[in-house]
């Protein structure tokens, strides 16, 4: 799925994507992608912009401007639900501006399972380009076994990335697919 997507967007390298662990008590992903930006600028549109590529149907609301990250400790992955209500999606463990943002908890479904995870994205400088990794490891119990999410988290993460880097280098996350 990932390399159909990519060879749709000739002018966008690939993204590595892949479940690197998975057992039943947890599992690690990985996926990166390069992008023809400056690391401030993918900073600012991965931590600032994240209602414009996330992927609405990916949320509570159903509308992905309703997210939003505070870049600070302790800061949250929010998303706002009507007037009065909100759900935290994970929380800002660390940040250092324009290198890396961690966050903890558990993502969608897994936020109502006995686990818990640490997602950390890295920006990296690379011959006029930025490389955008981002790695989530998850740990703890579901009587299903986690390692049976672990491709279906793959493949939502990536799609995530896939749309961030879109938005960076053409101005819409969309694929252009109908």
């Amino acid at each position: 799925m990932v390399m159909i997507l990519a060879l749709a967007f000739a002018a966008a390298p690939p993204a590595g994507a892949e479940v690197t662990a998975a057992a039943a008590h947890g599992f690690a992903v990985h996926a990166e992608a390069a992008v023809d930006a400056p690391p401030e600028t993918a900073w600012r549109m991965l931590t600032a912009h994240v209602g414009e590529w996330w992927n609405g149907a990916h949320t509570y609301s159903g509308e992905a401007h309703n997210l939003y990250i505070e870049t600070r400790p302790n800061g949250c992955f929010c998303e706002k639900l009507g007037e009065d209500g909100a759900v935290v999606h994970m929380t800002v463990t660390f940040v250092e501006p324009g290198r890396m943002l961690r966050l903890t908890g558990g993502l969608g479904p897994l936020g109502l399972m006995g686990v818990n995870g640490n997602m950390t994205w890295s920006l990296v400088a690379e011959e006029g380009r930025t490389l955008i990794a981002l790695d989530y490891a998850v740990g703890g119990y579901d009587p299903r076994g986690l390692d049976q999410i672990a491709p279906a988290v793959d493949r939502v993460l990536t799609e995530q990335l896939l749309r961030l880097q879109r938005l960076i280098e053409t101005g819409t996350p969309d694929d252009g697919e109908a």
